[in-house]
């Protein structure tokens, strides 16, 4: 059973709460539940980790070496500005694919860059909750190949 690990930025944990208008209604719990049913499916086995402290999300990158077939990540806000997030992604040896909700690229100016998206396999953005399933049937057909 391939392994995935699931991580989610700052703020992610207020879904349901923050911005509605933007993010929608659904809490980071229900996209968790939901994406469990999938990789039942899917037949893989998921590990989750969500933080608002750049640090703890650099070493769950970290310990994904070796340990993990692959990672999906919202990084949040640290999309735009956190290398050393992208550093962690580039010094390791697993695939990884990034998730938005909201479509980056028709929001603010400083949201259209992602440092990130150089150094994982693909991005998934604008397609609220359903970004993740996406994602992970993304990350799953990489890994399958």
């Amino acid at each position: 059973m391939k392994k995935v690990l699931i991580i989610n930025g700052p703020n992610l944990n207020m879904l349901g709460i923050r911005e509605p208008g933007v993010y929608g209604n659904v809490t980071l719990q229900t996209i968790e539940q939901n994406l469990r049913v999938q990789a039942v499916e899917l037949g893989l086995d998921l590990t989750f980790v969500q933080s608002n402290h750049e640090g703890v999300l650099i070493d769950a990158i970290h310990e994904a070496h070796g340990t993990m077939d692959g990672i999906m990540i919202n990084p949040g806000a640290f999309t735009h500005y956190s290398y050393a997030i992208r550093d962690a992604l580039g010094s390791i040896d697993v695939p990884a694919v990034e998730i938005h909700l909201s479509n980056i690229h028709k929001r603010e100016e400083f949201r259209h860059i992602s440092v990130t998206a150089p150094v994982v396999i693909g991005q998934i953005a604008g397609f609220g909750p359903y970004g993740y399933e996406l994602g992970l049937l993304a990350l799953n057909r990489y890994l399958n190949q």
